[in-house]
């Protein structure tokens, strides 16, 4: 682990040599070199108006975790007008200074913290970690390193880290009114885990969640406007945001809540398949190879059974933008047989040994008794490859709403703010949860933002 720290901190050096041999000269402070470098606009305007920059400019030392303009665009619009609003001046102190710790920290120092927390100027903690090549702070990759100013120094990342945001408790059995979601077969489970939790603590009314995949969840919410949340296994297509805005549904609030390891599954009757690279998943997924044997000479010499998601499902669009670059017909093309529940896929993969299926992974480890997963280039789905990435097929889900419904039915609000502060409860691999991946502390807490700034708190 040190060894392969030192090469990654060797390298970030190499790669941003010239950045810091033109900032690193002498008087300039933290502040003077953000200003200068010009990737730092975003960073440079919060800092003024959370009243930081002369902080920033004294003494110090500080260390400052820097997220570039790009890192600050990938915040939704309506977060950012949130946490710059006059009145929340002390929420963006406290992001900001989220980013600083005290002390002048080094590169080389990560061996020292790798795997380990820091306190920061704010008083909460961040994280360091190694995943794969990259040295990380919480969920944010740290890109340029060493940055060095009169008072302290400058390391770049790649996004906006977080502190802990606390939402308003939220009394289930105070909530009144009915509340409407639809969409994602995949996020079905969840939601309809954080319903019945709801329900269980005191809620009356009624919270129906449809599964009909999450296009088909996009027309009922953009298009219809009928339902109140939208489930979805894949962010919002820009068509569909248009859909929205066409009825005054705008902005979508985004919340994203868990991660799913999309699963690849044989029955368990089936012996010899254990691993597939994704080159190998597009062949057999686009009828290309028709027999096992042509995937693998020592598998057996029989035809390959395809079952695969509806169209109107984002598990479908998910695979095909993975595996087809977004080409459908590929897949259509095989002519697997497709169905919106992924119960009856599960029955179907699990009625042969030379099927192949896909779904959600809260789908596949109940049914570990019918079939299983199967590892696609030589990783495993599990929460450590999910969480990090190095799964291929592992994927964000979402739920959406507006601060229009949020406002005018308060029983929204609430159940989301619930749904947020409830995830913990109902996800995870044990008998009785959904066997989905819990997102970052930063994921969300953006969430969290994002429900503060629609509900107008």
């Amino acid at each position: 682990m040190k060894a392969r720290i030192i090469a990654v901190i060797a390298l970030i050096a190499v790669l941003v040599a010239p950045l810091a041999a033109i900032n690193a000269q002498g008087g300039k402070t933290i502040v003077d070199i953000a200003i200068e470098n010009g990737n730092f606009t975003t960073l440079v305007t919060a800092l003024q108006l959370a009243g930081l920059v002369d902080t920033l400019k004294g003494a110090g030392p500080f260390t400052v975790f820097a997220p570039t303009d790009e890192a600050f665009a990938k915040v939704p619009g309506y977060v950012v007008d949130y946490v710059t609003k006059p009145e929340n001046k002390d929420l963006l102190v406290r992001i900001l200074t989220y980013h600083v710790l005290p002390g002048k920290a080094l590169a080389a120092d990560a061996m020292n913290l790798v795997g380990k927390t820091a306190k920061t100027v704010e008083g909460g903690e961040v994280a360091f970690n190694m995943v794969g090549n990259d040295l990380k702070i919480n969920s944010a990759k740290i890109v340029a390193t060493d940055i060095e100013a009169s008072n302290g120094v400058i390391h770049v990342i790649d996004s906006v880290i977080l502190p802990e945001i606390t939402l308003p408790e939220v009394n289930p059995a105070a909530v009144k009114g009915n509340i409407i979601s639809a969409g994602s077969s995949t996020v079905f489970p969840l939601t309809r885990a954080v319903a019945d939790l709801f329900r269980a603590e005191g809620f009356a009314d009624n919270v129906e969640v449809a599964s009909i995949g999450t296009g088909a969840g996009f027309e009922r919410f953009c298009k219809a406007g009928e339902t109140d949340i939208s489930n979805a296994s894949r962010r919002i297509r820009a068509s569909e945001r248009a859909d929205c805005e066409a009825i005054g549904r705008t902005p979508q609030l985004e919340f994203f809540v868990a991660i799913d390891a999309l699963a690849v599954v044989v029955s368990v009757e089936n012996k010899f398949v254990d691993n597939l690279t994704l080159e190998q998943l597009a062949a057999i997924f686009s009828g290309e190879v028709k027999t096992w044997n042509q995937v693998n000479p020592s598998w057996p010499a029989e035809e390959i059974k395809l079952f695969s998601p509806g169209t109107d499902s984002g598990t479908f669009d998910y695979f095909v933008e993975v595996i087809f670059k977004r080409d459908s017909t590929k897949l259509l093309n095989a002519n697997p047989q497709l169905s919106e529940d992924d119960n009856v896929l599960v029955e179907g993969v699990s009625g042969s040994p030379n099927a192949i299926g896909y779904f959600g992974y809260a789908y596949a480890l109940p049914n570990a008794a019918r079939v299983r997963p199967v590892a696609i280039n030589g990783v495993e789905p599990n929460f450590s490859t999910a969480e990090s990435g190095a799964y291929p097929l592992a994927r964000p889900l979402f739920i959406y709403t507006t601060p229009a419904i949020m406002q005018e039915k308060p029983q929204v609000a609430a159940f989301v703010n619930f749904y947020l502060q409830n995830l913990d409860k109902v996800l995870g691999t044990e008998p009785g949860k959904v066997a989905y991946f819990p997102v970052s502390s930063d994921a969300l807490n953006l969430s969290k933002l994002a429900w503060l700034a629609g509900a107008g708190e």
